[in-house]
């Protein structure tokens, strides 16, 4: 099974980039926010963390084709597995739902907000709902995801440290988007925290000012 793949991007197409690895070329599906991150990367190697799929009815006299799947992180390809688990939603239609950042659409679903996520591409009200009935006591994870934009700060804190702190309050008693909220600040503060402890002082020193 290919789970990552790394190459020269030849070609980029609305739902589709062409990977060239050595001899061969790649066709891997994208969503609309990851076309975006890769425009300006033609020619560039790049690297997408991938899943496969069958495409194809056999029984309706259809061919099955293999298919590759690709995201920039780990985390929203783990977000994508969930987001496609949704009966009724599957590859197809979850790849032209996904036109937000990952973020966004956790965001909506823990806050079980139906009409933001009726927004979304072939996403109707009934189909919101079940995805907020399923999904929105998984999404905290995806929802601390940081912007694009604020990749450069988050690079000083190592997922895990996030992960963990985050775990931590949660215990402590703080609710989800409270200890989202407390995290938010110092991620963003562009300091480096070498573990748990220091980004757990970080935040209620900032608690503690504010």
């Amino acid at each position: 099974m290919i789970t990552k793949i790394t190459g020269r991007l030849i070609e980029l197409q609305e739902t589709t980039a062409t990977i060239g690895v050595e001899a061969f070329e790649y066709e891997v599906f994208i969503t609309d926010f990851t076309c975006r991150h890769l425009q300006l990367k033609l020619d560039s190697d790049v690297s997408l963390y991938t899943i496969q799929y069958i495409d194809g009815n056999v029984q309706k006299g259809g061919r099955l084709t293999p298919r590759l799947v690709g995201f920039d992180t780990i985390v929203e390809k783990q977000f994508f597995q969930l987001f496609c688990s949704v009966p009724g939603l599957g590859v197809k239609k979850a790849l032209r739902a996904m036109v937000r950042p990952v973020r966004d659409i956790a965001n909506s679903i823990e806050q079980q907000d139906v009409k933001s996520l009726t927004t979304m591409p072939g996403v109707g009200p009934a189909m919101a709902e079940k995805i907020v009935a399923q999904l929105r006591r998984k999404m905290a994870k995806f929802a601390l995801l940081v912007q694009r934009e604020e990749v450069a700060s988050v690079m000083n804190v190592e997922r895990s440290i996030v992960d963990e702190t985050f775990q931590i309050l949660v215990a402590l008693g703080h609710s989800d988007s409270d200890a989202r909220q407390l995290l938010d600040l110092p991620i963003a503060s562009k300091k480096k925290f070498k573990d748990v402890e220091a980004l757990l002082q970080a935040v209620y020193e900032q608690a503690s000012g504010d």
